[in-house]
């Protein structure tokens, strides 16, 4: 049952932050009310739409050493994590940590150099022999499918992948289940109509008081500046094309990424556009994303598209992840491109700093942690 020393948290929205954190305050005894819009097996969200990719690395290119550190931080949590909700529910989820693979068509090959270049140079010094260069050699010795296909490339071995789709199933049942020893409940399908200090109030008319309160709506929450990314992405199954890491495009005008999960399906995406615009793909987009995945490997155009998706990925002016408090109301938000990368790191943050502010004599950091 739920520590009556520790109070209770209600969180608005159920993506990937607000999921995680709600798991990890009821792991540490917090009741907990989640609220969202959505119903819990809806997918077509940011997090349900994303690669997962963990690159740290390969995003230095759009990002900076604020969120590098986030990556790495959060690259050490996830497989204790993932560990802990196997522990809890029996369900594993697909992770690989094992690098990831960046390679070019010979007129690219000008991009590829700038690419690598400019990864290094925003590193630490200390880190950019981690920016490896491959010939073709090295090429196949990591992925076999490439042999004879493509003669330069960089492998960046400490970055690696999960699949999202089992990650959110795995943590509703986690939820699920904590809630039901420790206290809380799950409201979906229930939109947020205003929140304040210690309440969020509903559509319709209900009113839920808690202790603190964390807005995880994404680009529907109330923050300054806050707008939407669009992205698009397929999934492919072919189960004639083995990778074990995932492999990203040098292109002229974007860079395609191909993620591989279980059972011989792929996730391939590049598309990034400023719009609010959440409906369906482009014909453009699905030409483009077709002919490039076709050039990585002609046995993908065999392959089957069995999803074509698209989401808005909340991002802030400075494309920078917010954790902070504001006119009484906490906002977990802004993740933009790098979810899954920073949120273990964030979600830890917010975990102790709620903990401390709910139970400060009882909860240590080193309890908010394990």
């Amino acid at each position: 049952m739920a520590n009556p020393a520790v109070g209770s948290v209600a969180i608005a929205g159920a993506g990937l932050a607000g999921r995680l954190l709600a798991w990890r305050l009821l792991r540490a005894g917090v009741p907990v009310t989640l609220i969202d819009a959505r119903a819990r097996s809806d997918r077509d969200h940011a997090a349900g739409v994303a690669a997962a990719m963990l690159a740290p690395y390969a995003e230095l290119v759009v990002s900076d050493a604020h969120l590098f550190g986030l990556g790495e931080e959060s690259l050490a949590l996830w497989p204790r994590w993932l560990a802990q909700i196997r522990e809890q529910t029996g369900e594993a989820v697909y992770f690989r940590h094992e690098g990831s693979l960046v390679v070019a068509h010979a007129p690219d090959y000008p991009g590829l150099a700038h690419y690598a270049d400019l990864i290094r140079f925003r590193l630490p010094a200390s880190k950019r022999e981690e920016v490896q260069n491959l010939d073709g050699e090295g090429i196949a010795a990591l992925e076999p499918e490439f042999a004879g296909r493509f003669a330069r490339g960089l492998w960046l071995p400490q970055e690696g992948q999960l699949d999202n789709d089992q990650l959110l199933g795995a943590l509703q049942d986690a939820i699920l289940q904590a809630m039901a020893r420790v206290g809380g409940q799950w409201l979906e399908r229930t939109t947020v109509q205003s929140l304040n200090t210690h309440a969020v109030r509903t559509t319709d008319g209900v009113e839920l008081r808690a202790d603190a309160v964390v807005d995880c709506r994404g680009v529907a929450a109330d923050w300054p500046g806050m707008r939407g990314v669009r992205g698009e992405v397929l999934t492919v199954s072919c189960p004639a094309v083995s990778l074990r890491r995932p492999v990203r495009l040098i292109h002229p005008r974007y860079m395609l990424y191909i993620v591989p999960r279980s059972g011989g399906r792929f996730i391939i995406g590049a598309t990034e556009l400023e719009s609010k615009d959440a409906g369906p793909i482009t014909v453009r987009s699905m030409l483009e994303l077709a002919s490039a995945l076709y050039s990585v490997h002609p046995a993908f155009g065999e392959g089957r598209i069995t999803r074509v998706a698209t989401s808005l990925r909340p991002a802030t002016d400075d494309h920078q992840p917010v954790w902070a408090q504001r006119d009484g109301v906490w906002h977990l938000n802004g993740l933009y491109r790098h979810g899954f990368l920073v949120a273990p790191a964030l979600v830890q943050r917010a975990e102790r700093d709620l903990l401390a502010l709910l139970a400060p004599n009882r909860v240590s950091v080193q309890e908010t942690v394990q």
